[in-house]
Formats: C-alpha cells, structure tokens, sequence
C-alpha cells in the first residue's frame, strides 16, 4: 500500500492473481473454439464478421495475461465494503498536495481498463509535462458485478444506489470534495452523484450526456439535430438489441457469455468495433490488444452475466422519457466533451434543460464512447480543462 495512499481498517489492498488452473482453463476453451459459418452480407448487419472475430480471437491466443497483470499491480488497487458489496477500485494519490480528487467512472463493454492510459498525466501532470496546477487524486472504482468488485445477490444494485455507494468511498477515502467524470453508465452513476451530493461534487464532466430531445425538438429541428435525431433512431431500431437483451433477459445470456470466450469476445468486441471512430486518421478505434486486456477481464472474472444485468437493473431506475430527465436536474458545474463516433449524440440545447450549470461544451473532430481507450491524451486535456476553473476549494480533509 502506498505510503501516501490515505486508508482506513475497512480498505484492504487487493493484488491481482488469477489461478493458474483458469488460465489454463481459457487456453484449452480457445484452443477448442466452435465458430459458425461466415455471414451472408458484405458487412457488419448481422454482428461481428467471423474474419473480424477470427482475428480478435487470434489475438487473445497470444495474450500474456501473467505480463498485464504485473503492470495492473503497479496500481494501488484495494477493496472496500460499501452497502454489503466489496467494490474494488484503483486508487492513486498525486505528489501534489493541492491535487483535486477525482472519481472516474466506466461503462459497459469497458472497464476501469479504461482510464489505465489516464492514470500518470492526471496524477502527476508535471511528469507528463503538465502543470502541477492540474493534478488530481484518483478514485476509479469498478462497478459492481464488473471486473473484481463483488457480484450482488440482491436486487437493487442501479446507478442510484451506485452513486450513493461512491459518496460513501469518497468519504471513506477522507475526500470531502470532489469532481467526477463518466461515459456511458459512469455518465449515469456521475450525474446521479452531482444529483445526491451537490455540495460535494466540485463539478461534473461527460462524455455522454443524458439529455433527451423533447417531442417538440422533432417539429422542426436544425440540419445538425436532424442528424442527431436520425443517428438516435437508427442507433434504437438497429443497433441496440443487445441492450433489449440485456434489459430483459441477462440470466438467459449469461450463461453463453461464462461457458464461451469466443461468445464473449463477439458480444462486447461488436460494440468496440461499432461504437469507437474507426477511421485511419484518427487512430483507428480501440485496438485489438486494448479490446482482449477488456475482454480476458470480464472473462477471468466471471462477469459476463453480472455485468449483463447491471442492465436490467438500471433500465428499471433511469428516467423514461425527456420529461422526467429534466425533472432530476443537474445544478453543479458541468462540462461535456462529445467525441463524434459516439452514438447517443446529444444538442447543446437539449442538455441545458437538465444540467442547469453547463460551463462548457466542446465538439471534437476524432473519437468515439471510449476515449479513454482510443485518445488517452485528448480525454485528459478535457478533464483538465473542465475542472481547471473549479479549483477553488480542494477535497481532502
């Protein structure tokens, strides 16, 4: 544990050691993989193409687990127990005495996995030629049922209890103050907590904002928000059937996403390949290494059908319509970065109805849902530039 890491007799440090025995489990798994044939279309519509999964698979052939889990080691990691569930978090203290904390937050397909390339420039900025002005305290827990925090036995594990799981830690973890960042369902578990805690959270930066168009904005929008609507649509009507499963039947899925690496590899490396900015010029996605590291996570730990119904669970909590989100407003300071390959894109106009305090918006030209993973370095000049203004009071007591 390090030695500037503040803790209390409820944290304990947890290093990472898969058995040898699952290790050895996955290669045989692999090593006798059943594919179906090839797709009868020229193109991803009926899901991952077999060269694409072929490949993936390949890859994780060659995977050295044992060498990525020496470096996740590196990483202060620990487990805390918070409302009956023991969550696991990195945690990672900044040489700067001034430092913010910051709790980011991951979605699903991802993980904390996400925020690994983000960890040094954020923590210690004045090593990645940074300021010091800019560094944070780091808190960056896995939800629950993903990676190596515990899966619920219970009902009730939504982005709502999660927030109030998270003010918990912050507290445990003697941040009283704090900002917090999120994608995807960390943009829920986020906003949720600038809804719980205002006179906690110092400010709120998402890449995925969730503001809905009114049944008015259909009327008559501009040119841009047509576009976003028919993105919106065609994203509800084509590509989001995996969520329609995982709403109502994870159990069912589950058991596949345990029994098969290469039934897991298809279902979250399809939306790797669909949801992040593919094109050569800007970077091209999340790479295949990025993609197993995730992949051989979810898989060493058993989490597929957990995660899954992480699903079920939050659509029987989040806002039905556009109405009910702008009655749970967001009054905290807030700022958005939307990455164009994104595809819930939202209007600045939208968003302003239920984040009442919108300090920033930035439309940027290269990225997708994981910038973490495909532009590390654009993400971290975002979440810099969001909370440079908020600094005004620092979070560790």
């Amino acid at each position: 544990m390090s030695e500037n890491t503040v803790t209390t007799p409820d944290i304990e440090p947890f290093p990472l050691r898969i058995p040898d025995r699952d290790l050895a489990d996955l290669r045989a798994r692999l090593d006798g993989v059943r594919l179906p044939e090839r797709e009868t279309v020229p193109d991803a519509t009926q899901g991952i193409e077999l060269e694409r999964l072929g490949t993936l698979l390949d890859t994780w052939r060659e995977h050295d687990w044992r060498a990525r889990e020496k470096q996740w080691n590196t990483i202060p990691h620990y487990r805390v127990l918070l409302d009956g569930l023991r969550i696991a978090f990195w945690h990672v203290r900044s040489p700067e005495p001034t430092a913010l904390p910051l709790v980011l937050t991951h979605g699903w397909p991802g993980s904390v996995l996400e925020f690994e390339n983000l960890l040094g420039p954020l923590s210690d900025p004045v090593a990645h030629g940074g300021s010091a002005s800019d560094a944070f305290h780091l808190v960056v827990p896995a939800l629950p049922g993903f990676g190596f925090s515990e899966r619920p036995r219970e009902r009730g594990w939504n982005p709502g209890r999660t927030a109030r799981a998270w003010a918990e830690l912050m507290t445990v973890l003697g941040y009283e103050r704090f900002g917090a960042h999120g994608g995807d369902w960390g943009a829920f578990v986020s906003t949720e907590l600038a809804r719980l805690a205002p006179e906690r959270v110092a400010g709120l930066h998402l890449t995925m904002p969730l503001a809905s168009p009114l049944p008015d904005d259909r009327i008559s929008p501009d040119p841009a928000e047509r576009r976003m609507l028919e993105r919106r649509d065609l994203h509800l009507a084509d590509g989001y059937g995996f969520g329609m499963i995982m709403n109502t039947r994870p159990q069912t899925l589950g058991y596949s996403l345990l029994d098969s690496p290469a039934g897991l590899a298809a279902w979250l490396g399809e939306k790797f390949a669909a949801y992040s900015d593919t094109r050569p010029e800007a970077g091209g996605g999340v790479s295949l290494s990025q993609q197993v590291d995730d992949i051989a996570l979810y898989w060493l730990t058993g989490t597929g059908a957990s995660s899954a119904r992480w699903y079920w669970e939050a659509i029987r909590w989040v806002p039905r319509s556009a109405e009910e989100e702008n009655a749970q407003p967001v009054t905290v300071p807030t700022a958005c970065s939307l990455f164009p390959a994104e595809p819930w894109p939202t209007a600045r106009r939208w968003a302003e109805r239920r984040y009442h305090d919108l300090r920033s918006w930035h439309e940027l030209d290269r990225g997708g849902h994981f910038p973490g993973l495909e532009q590390p370095d654009l993400l971290v000049s975002e979440i810099r530039d969001a909370f440079r203004p908020l600094r005004t009071h620092q979070g560790a007591r």
